[in-house]
């Protein structure tokens, strides 16, 4: 299975991510299965956007008003993933997301807020942050991430959309 993960796209209207997502669906998100939303989507008809592809989001700092959930946790397979936007200053981001999950079994934890991308282990633990799809707050480079979710393994790469490429 292979799921689009993206985070801190602070689109106003529709509008602003419209030919953005359209490429991703025709490019690298062409085969995948899902997306999944960190939060900040900011108009919450953005989700339209990624039809006819399920779209499990969360609410962020700057949903305001949304009825999003601000945390899922999500099973696809034999697969926990938790997914959570983040909250705060970029010190200590990966902890206090961390301890949203403390008391659960997760196998992938994806969050966002901060628009720097990470992809990183810690034990069997798989950490993703996609950066933003509009960069900004410091990003040198709109990013979204794949997270492919096998038999036996669950792995992901951040890709850089103006290039096209791999970057984490």
């Amino acid at each position: 299975m292979k799921l689009a993960v993206v985070s801190d796209s602070h689109w106003r209207t529709v509008a602003d991510g419209r030919e953005l997502v359209g490429n991703l669906l025709t490019g690298p998100f062409a085969t995948a299965d899902a997306v999944l939303h960190a939060g900040d989507l900011v108009t919450p008809d953005a989700a339209l956007l990624f039809a006819p592809l399920p779209l499990y989001a969360v609410a962020g700092n700057c949903d305001s008003g949304s009825d999003l959930p601000t945390r899922r946790l999500l099973r696809f397979g034999r697969w926990r993933i938790g997914l959570v936007h983040g909250w705060g200053p970029p010190a200590g981001l990966e902890q206090r997301v961390l301890q949203v999950f403390a008391d659960q079994t997760i196998d992938v934890l994806v969050f966002g807020h901060s628009h720097v991308p990470l992809c990183r282990r810690i034990g069997s633990l798989l950490l993703l942050n996609p950066g933003s799809l509009t960069a900004g707050r410091g990003a040198m480079r709109r990013s979204a991430a794949l997270l492919y979710l096998g038999d036996q393994d669950v792995r992901a790469e951040v890709i850089d959309i103006d290039a096209c490429q791999q970057i984490v």
